[in-house]
């Protein structure tokens, strides 16, 4: 594609050099250019990509977009300045891929937790009711049935629109995508057209990079602000924040909620470690999930199919043949006649909606022991948080080391201490060594128990000091409980 056609959609402050040159690729990432490539220097929160002109142009850069203009200019490339490239980037990636999410029915997931939950669930639903579809999610990517590993909720804009563009390509006619403050923020989905979004919730999060938790609530409102008139905004009316994120929205606002009036209603009516029974819209249907943040997980499904035009008893019926998500509220059972749940839990108010789940089903007849830590360089604030949610609905809290990343994990599990009094610390031990907490809570549960392993779920990897180690909570469980049969 000639460079001027990529350039359409911003606006430079000037061009040196040749517009019409050829341009066979676009990136961000100086080590993957190739000859013919447009290298775009970011400005990012580590890396300075201004810094990388000179070795883009090594590899064969035909073309620069910068905000800053190198001093030697080398002839034969061209320069394009701008005032922001965070903001070009995601409009040129669109034309490169050839404007994919055009040729898709795109739906995007924001909030605070249950984006991986219901963009999965769309994604499972949609390819049950016969189509090809796509999934963008922290999890894993998928391209109909070809998984994509995935290294951040949202990619960046050139990744993601070659995703959706082998997507478009692989027969695709719906893409499920979760959309991380991160991404919206930094303009990760700009230029992107959605047909529709949802909203879970908000609660305290990623404020290590927002600094506030308004400037976290307003990147999330960020999305909704740019829905088109032709989308639907599907929100969470039981969520404080749900009509704030609706309030300048061009979109058709629909509402979700399982306590008050609203477009897509549900009622509990039965509830067990295997599923419950749901009323939603009128209907009865058995679900394989637990949880009252579960039933406003199935609601905005339920929801999103209903405003893509499907009939209600088809969504029923698919919502009832539907799994959770891997590591999500995951329930192992041991053959000590104890149950071990597997979930991603790895905020304040994640870990809360979790126990208070537990504590549904158990309706009393059992104790809960809570195996739960905190990632490390991430928001300092949450820990002392988490460890108070974690004493307050459980029997014995067993605090332990997460992704301690660079920082060192008894500094963590310090941290978490700080926010507990002295009779909270009667229910609390500390054991940095993730396997050994796990086992000690095997050891302390008894018949009819459930332990709590919180944080990282679906993982398979421990983050130390920029390495990461294979560690899979569930494979350690599964460890105990082959032991306990033997």
């Amino acid at each position: 594609m000639k460079l001027n056609e990529l350039l359409k959609d911003i606006k430079p402050i000037q061009i040196i050099g040749d517009a019409e040159v050829e341009i066979t690729g676009v990136n961000i990432d100086s080590r993957k250019i190739q000859n013919g490539h447009l290298f775009i220097a970011m400005k990012g929160t580590q890396v300075d990509g201004h810094k990388y002109i000179d070795k883009a142009i090594e590899l064969g850069a035909k073309g620069i977009l910068c905000e800053e203009l190198p001093e030697n200019k080398i002839p034969g490339v061209t320069y394009i300045q701008t005032n922001s490239t965070e903001d070009a980037v995601g409009k040129v990636a669109t034309l490169f891929y050839g404007d994919p999410s055009r040729h898709l029915t795109l739906v995007g997931v924001t909030g605070t937790n249950g984006k991986t939950t219901i963009a999965t669930l769309l994604y499972n639903m949609f390819r049950k009711f016969g189509y090809k579809c796509g999934l963008l999610s922290t999890v894993c990517n998928y391209i109909d049935d070809k998984p994509v590993p995935a290294d951040h909720t949202t990619p960046d804009p050139i990744e993601l629109n070659k995703l959706l563009g082998e997507m478009v390509e692989a027969g695709c006619k719906y893409a499920f995508m979760e959309c991380s403050s991160h991404a919206i923020h930094q303009k990760r989905i700009g230029g992107l057209k959605f047909a529709g979004g949802l909203f879970t919730n908000l609660t305290r999060d990623h404020l290590d990079y927002h600094k506030t938790f308004e400037n976290y609530r307003d990147a999330k409102k960020a999305f909704f602000d740019n829905l088109g008139k032709d989308a639907f905004a599907i929100t969470n009316a039981d969520d404080k924040n749900g009509m704030v994120m609706v309030q300048n929205t061009k979109a058709t606002v629909k509402t979700y909620s399982i306590k008050q009036m609203a477009d897509f209603r549900a009622k509990i009516l039965e509830c067990h470690f295997e599923g419950m029974y749901l009323e939603i819209g009128g209907h009865e249907v058995g679900v394989q999930f637990i949880g009252k943040f579960n039933v406003s997980n199935l609601l905005a499904v339920y929801g999103a199919a209903i405003m893509l035009g499907k009939e209600p008893e088809e969504i029923l019926v698919a919502l009832s043949t539907l799994h959770s998500v891997s590591g999500r509220l995951e329930p192992i059972h041991s053959p000590e006649g104890y149950t071990a749940v597997v979930d991603y839990a790895h905020t304040p108010d994640a870990l809360e909606n979790v126990l208070k789940a537990i504590h549904e089903v158990l309706n009393g007849k059992g104790h809960v022991i809570t195996v739960c830590g905190a990632g490390g360089n991430r928001d300092k604030g949450k820990r002392p948080i988490m460890a108070q949610e974690a004493v307050k609905q459980s029997d014995k809290v067993i605090i332990t080391s997460d992704n301690p990343r660079f920082e060192e994990p008894q500094d963590i599990i310090n941290d978490m201490l700080a926010g507990l009094d002295s009779k909270q610390m009667k229910k609390v031990v500390s054991i940095v060594d993730r396997k050994e907490a796990i086992k000690t809570a095997c050891m302390l549960a008894e018949k009819g128990d459930v332990i709590l392993v919180a944080g990282k779920g679906h993982e398979n990897y421990q983050e130390i000091k920029g390495v990461k180690h294979h560690f899979d909570d569930k494979e350690v469980l599964h460890e105990i409980f082959d032991e306990q049969k033997a």
